[in-house]
């Protein structure tokens, strides 16, 4: 398909031309220029904040049961919409292949539907009375505003994960997309036509923009998902202005293999759990770690099947494609480097295709004999490439695993019910996958412990982050209270010798 030519940003229900820079769009894959993304102005910005504004104000007033149903008329509009452009536009903007494209596109949906539901369910909270006569409880309100700055990886089913859950909590939402899928994130703005006039906005822009978004007195609440260095920024600056934020900032995550794990079934789901997405998965497995009884012939099997994996323009018939960018090869070729130096053996891999001399693409990659003193077992790499290491036992493979600064996630493969439930009491990460790694679920929280992230998508604590509590006690007949002033002259020392309540 054409891209528009034309830079524009989007406020529900429609484009508007941007009269701020351009920038050509590159197909990682052939280098051509697939169009042109623009970078909002910050006049723009501020327009598109005051409507969303505007806006919230009258959502946060619709009922409950309202305010599900338009939002079950967005998904059923997500549904019935035909995303081959988007997907397309993905594929050529990032390099990601189709059937992954077209996929993550049929499941934003889903969300929209539970939160619906979570939202109008989960509504408050009655306590306990503390005082006879009361009644005390928890309501739930919306934040206002929230900014949702978006990676590249996957730009529409993470942006609906929290857009989703910030529209059922009574907010309005502005969206800046990754710099390298704002095509594509444009072009499913349109499922959003049907919400309330000015109820959502995608801004174009780079670095500052997001920035800007994050300082702005306009914006209340921040999801945010990215680098560590970038997420530790946009926290810094949250905290600063005391805005809640969802933090999801990657991972260097970990796979066990046990002696007790199936070798064929183990070394395809590694073989998935290392290379899906060319490795640009916040959860991919980077690091692997072997027991020494099966490492030979695992190594032998997962060689086997990565061999079997084509690599090409997403657009073909291909599971690998290129890299999303020069730059994101490059630290790879640094990482996989190092750690040849420092003693790494290349099983396959290593190097660029011969056949794909054009375009970011990067061979499937597996090492062994990794150490931690190399910079791939310290880094998040964001690369096809994995790192072997070969332990004693079990016990060995958790405690390595966890000897890092990330916390994302983690994955073993194993038939012993003992090791299944120790691996998932260890290890230090927000979810951990047995036999099955990658699923994520709409009704489970999702999100990392240590430096990969704060907060959490999705399920009930997703619904939480964008929206505020407020204590009531209401009495419902009026009464004057002992305890209110003046106190009885008996309460005070000396007085009889009655404490006070």
């Amino acid at each position: 398909m054409a891209a528009p030519l034309t830079p524009r940003f989007y406020i529900s229900p429609g484009f508007h031309a941007s009269s701020g820079d351009a920038h050509d769009v590159i197909d990682p894959a052939t280098l051509a220029v697939v169009g042109q993304r623009g970078e909002v102005t910050a006049a723009e910005m501020d327009r598109a904040l005051a409507t969303v504004g505007t806006a919230q104000k009258e959502w946060a007033q619709v009922d409950a049961k309202s305010r599900a149903g338009v939002l079950h008329a967005l998904a059923n509009r997500i549904e019935t919409t035909d995303h081959t452009d988007c997907a397309i536009l993905m594929s050529r903007e990032m390099g990601k292949p189709y059937p992954e494209a077209i996929g993550e596109l049929a499941n934003c949906a889903p969300i929209f539907r539970y939160y619906a539901e979570m939202a109008r369910d989960e509504a408050g909270k009655l306590a306990g009375t503390t005082q006879a006569g009361s009644l005390q409880f928890a309501k739930y309100e919306p934040l206002g505003v929230s900014a949702h700055i978006m990676p590249f990886n996957f730009p529409i089913l993470l942006m609906c994960w929290t857009v989703a859950a910030s529209l059922a909590a009574g907010n309005g939402c502005v969206v800046k997309p990754a710099e390298l899928t704002t095509l594509s994130t444009l072009e499913f703005m349109k499922v959003f036509d049907g919400l309330p006039e000015g109820l959502i906005a995608c801004l174009p822009g780079g670095a500052d923009t997001g920035a800007a978004l994050v300082a702005s007195e306009q914006t209340h609440a921040v999801a945010f998902t990215g680098s560590v260095k970038a997420a530790q920024t946009v926290a810094a600056e949250a905290a600063r202005r005391m805005k809640p934020a969802v933090i999801e900032a990657g991972g260097s995550d970990p796979m066990i293999i046990s002696a007790h794990a199936p070798i064929d079934v183990a070394a395809a789901g590694a073989v998935t759990g290392a290379f899906h997405m060319s490795g640009q998965v916040c959860t991919s497995t980077e690091r692997m770690f072997v027991v020494e009884e099966v490492h030979d012939a695992f190594v032998a099997v997962f060689a086997a099947e990565t061999a079997r994996l084509r690599i090409g323009n997403g657009l073909d018939k291909s599971e690998i494609g290129p890299m999303v960018s020069e730059a994101a090869r490059q630290k790879v070729e640094r990482l996989v480097a190092d750690a040849v130096a420092k003693g790494a053996t290349v099983v396959c891999g290593g190097c660029i295709p011969a056949e794909h001399p054009v375009g970011w693409f990067y061979a499937p990659t597996i090492l062994t004999e990794c150490t931690p003193d190399m910079a791939l077992m310290q880094e998040e790499c964001f690369g096809p490439v994995v790192a072997i290491t070969r332990v004693r036992d079990f016990d060995t493979g958790l405690r390595m695993a966890n000897a890092s600064r990330f916390g994302l996630g983690a994955s073993v493969f194993t038939t012993s019910l003992e090791e299944a439930h120790e691996a998932h009491a260890q290890l230090e990460a927000g979810m951990v996958w047995i036999n099955n790694p990658l699923i994520d679920n709409d009704a489970l929280p999702f999100g990392g412990w240590k430096a990969s992230g704060l907060g959490r998508e999705l399920g009930r604590q997703g619904l939480d982050a964008f929206r505020r509590t407020k204590m009531v006690i209401l009495d419902h007949k009026p009464v004057r209270q002992d305890w209110w002033y003046p106190y009885p002259d008996d309460w005070f020392l000396g007085s009889g010798g009655r404490k006070l309540k």
